[in-house]
């Protein structure tokens, strides 16, 4: 008999048939004469209450049935007269993998997150971790089905390159030299021409680059792959390996990026309210009883509040020097509440200043453009006031910055003259700069972090419960 799934089981009308369905048991409660079994298969929050009356059954098949064990079950279908619609009424049962209830290290109660990251091999079939993968599908989904109705091109941009897009520098070196005893140069520096690319070489930042070349032949790219940073940062908002979302959009300025990067992020929320709602209310509920003993202006905004808050509300547009300027005004700032102290101009907003702006002053998402030349990228295109550069960063409630992106730099000299004064190779990026030498267009692009806007999108307060296997400092288990 071919397996049915929970998903579909859960919504079925075809009481008295039978059916068979594999999963792994969450619970078993005994009685005398009947277990009920709490099956799940994964395809759904759900659980299926399997019924087996133990006159049924072998009682050595039955003790075997305990939480982690995997099992087949061939049964009738039935009404419920419990929490659910249906049950199903055990025929048959087949233990298809056995789950030692001492060792298990999943069992019915409730587990630390710190707990369950220790254990990431097996934390996806509790309930909270299977609702954010299925979450974190439909975001892919969502994400690609945007772009190809708006007529962009997916693009695969290099993950081993020898450019520093943002000029960090913090990047994960790539090399085939035996590091104990490396080649080197006259000067004992290690000699690069001798590695497998003939030079220095890293894992990317970022696929803007290279996805700004695809936009001058294309005109609407994007690019969906993994980053890297090698950062040394223990934080809840830090990640060493992570995934990019990046459009480059050829003839767009900053005004059209602003425009695209609302609609985006409005489109994706949209999506997962949609068609996610069993999984987030599940969140909700986790999220609230996991704050419910701390005072009340402590907590956090409702999740599904929260994210029609985002899909139903327009985006403020205000520049930096705006911001600031509400920002040093504020009590918050004036009374020393900040943990940054807002200076003027030049001041680098901080994720406290950027949720001041956006839960306390505005109550709306906000965009803001005009940053200061001197703490934004080369890149970026720098407005006729000579000092500012039309950058723009999205900002959420609970999160800050969610979005950074710019109207690039297309003027050829004033690019290499950025790129002089900021240090970044003008030699080695010849072939960035042929694009502005050869049919130079205004353009623009931006970054969405996809493990934050899934962060945002479940309650999590972790990224590294986004992500199936967190990357970070002193840790590359499994």
């Amino acid at each position: 008999m071919k397996r049915q799934e929970i998903k579909e089981i859960l919504s079925s009308e075809a009481f008295g048939s039978t059916i068979k369905v594999n999963g792994w048991v969450r619970t078993k409660r005994e009685s005398k004469n009947v277990n009920f079994i709490n099956l799940n298969d994964g395809t759904v929050i759900h659980n299926l209450q399997i019924v087996a009356d133990v006159n049924n059954f072998d009682e050595n098949i039955l003790k075997k049935i305990n939480t982690g064990a995997a099992i087949s079950v061939v049964g009738e279908l039935a009404e419920s007269g419990g929490q659910q619609r249906v049950e199903l009424i055990a025929k048959e049962i087949e233990v298809i993998g056995e789950a030692d209830p001492d060792k298990y290290p999943l069992q019915p109660k409730r587990h630390t997150l710190e707990f369950l990251r220790e254990i990431a091999h097996l934390r996806m079939r509790t309930n909270t971790f299977s609702a954010i993968f299925r979450i974190r599908h439909a975001m892919i989904y969502a994400v690609h089905t945007f772009f190809n109705n708006k007529g962009f091109f997916n693009m695969h941009t290099p993950i081993i390159t020898a450019s520093d897009a943002e000029g960090a520098g913090e990047m994960f070196q790539v090399t085939t030299l035996d590091m104990s005893n490396p080649p080197r140069n006259e000067d004992g520096s290690i000699d690069y021409s001798q590695d497998f690319f003939g030079k220095k070489t890293n894992l990317t930042v970022s696929g803007q680059l290279e996805g700004e070349l695809a936009a001058m032949a294309l005109s609407k790219i994007y690019t969906f792959g993994p980053t890297f940073r090698a950062e040394n940062s223990n934080t809840s908002r830090h990640l060493a390996e992570f995934w990019m979302i990046e459009p480059e959009m050829a003839f767009y300025d900053i005004n059209d990026n602003m425009d695209l990067a609302e609609e985006f992020l409005k489109y994706l929320i949209q999506y997962a309210l949609d068609n996610c709602m069993d999984d987030l209310e599940f969140l909700s509920q986790r999220l609230q009883q996991e704050e419910k003993d701390k005072p009340a202006d402590q907590r956090s905004m409702e999740l599904i509040e929260k994210l029609r808050f985002v899909a139903n509300n327009d985006f403020i547009r205000l520049t930096y020097t705006e911001a600031i300027e509400i920002l040093e005004n504020s009590k918050h700032n004036q009374k020393g509440k900040f943990q940054y102290p807002v200076k003027g101009f030049g001041t680098d907003l901080q994720s406290e200043h950027e949720r001041y702006l956006v839960e306390s002053h505005f109550k709306k998402p906000v965009i803001l453009t005009g940053y200061p030349a001197s703490i934004k990228a080369f890149y970026m295109k720098l407005n006729p006031d000579g000092r500012t550069v039309a950058a723009m960063d999205v900002l959420f409630p609970q999160i800050g910055e969610i979005i950074g992106g710019s109207q690039r730099e297309e003027n050829y000299e004033v690019l290499v003259e950025k790129m002089e004064k900021m240090g970044v190779p003008v030699e080695e990026m010849s072939w960035y700069l042929d694009t502005r030498r050869f049919g130079s267009v205004p353009h623009s692009g931006f970054g969405l972090g996809f493990e934050r806007l899934i962060t945002f999108v479940t309650g999590m307060g972790n990224i590294r419960d986004v992500i199936a296997f967190a990357r970070t400092p002193k840790n590359c288990e499994f």
